[in-house]
C-alpha cells in the first residue's frame, strides 16, 4: 500500500533542528538557499524584522587569491540559536499552530525551496528517497505515493538543475560554520572557505 506524506501532529522537527555536513568539523549546516532565492528573502528578512544570519555555503572555481571560490553557488540561512537550532521565521510564541499542530511559519509562502523539497533528499523516477529523521518518515516505512510529494519533487528538480552545469573539473568549495552544540564547544571548529578534494 502506497502512503501519503503528511506532517505528524504537532511536529516542526524540520525548523527546529540542524545537523552537521558532510561532517562535524564543517559546523552545523543552515537551510540552503539558492543566489535567485537571496534577494526575495532578503524582503522577508524586511517585512517581518526579523533577525537572520545567511552566510555562504558552497562556490566553485578559485578566487584571484587561491583562498577562495571565483563564484557562490548556494547561500545557507542559520538557526537563532547558538547551537545553529531554530528557524528564526519559526513563530514559537505565536499560540496560533499551523494545520498539522505544528508552529507556523512566518514565511510559509516564500520559503526557500529547500524547505519546500523536505522531507525528499534524493529523487529519481523509480525512487524517492526520505530523511528517516522526518518523524512521518520514521515512523512509516515507504513506499510512498509519488504524487502526494508532487510538489517536494518540483522544489528538488529545480535546486537539482542548479547544480547540474557545475563542472566535474572545477574546484568546489564549502564554507565551514564554526556552529555547534554546547558538548563540542570544546573543539575549535573552523569558520570559513575549505577546498574540497572529490
Amino acid at each position: 500500500m502506497l502512503r501519503k506524506f503528511s506532517c505528524v501532529e504537532t511536529c516542526s522537527d524540520c525548523c527546529i533542528y540542524r545537523e552537521y555536513y558532510p561532517s562535524l568539523e564543517y559546523g552545523k549546516i543552515g537551510v540552503l538557499i539558492l543566489p535567485e532565492e537571496k534577494s526575495r528573502i532578503m524582503d522577508q528578512i524586511r517585512i517581518t524584522e526579523v533577525k537572520v544570519n545567511i552566510i555562504p555555503r558552497l562556490g566553485i572555481g578559485k578566487n584571484r587569491k587561491g583562498d577562495g571560490p571565483k563564484r557562490i553557488v548556494a547561500y545557507q540561512m542559520m538557526g537563532k540559536n547558538v547551537d545553529g537550532n531554530l528557524c528564526p521565521f519559526l513563530e514559537m510564541d505565536n499560540p496560533q499552530k499551523s494545520p498539522h499542530g505544528g508552529f507556523r511559519c512566518k514565511i510559509y509562502e516564500n520559503r526557500p525551496l529547500a524547505c519546500r523539497a523536505y522531507p525528499i533528499l534524493e529523487e529519481n523516477n523509480k525512487t524517492v528517497k526520505l530523511d528517516n529523521k522526518c518523524q512521518f518518515c520514521h515512523k512509516f516505512s515507504s513506499p510512498y505515493d509519488r504524487n502526494s510529494l508532487h510538489e517536494e519533487i518540483k522544489a528538488l528538480t529545480k535546486i537539482k538543475a542548479q547544480f547540474s552545469s557545475v563542472n566535474e573539473k572545477v574546484e568546489v568549495w564549502r564554507y565551514a560554520t564554526s556552529i555547534g552544540d554546547e558538548k563540542i564547544k570544546h573543539k575549535l571548529l573552523p569558520r570559513g572557505w575549505i577546498l574540497q578534494h572529490i
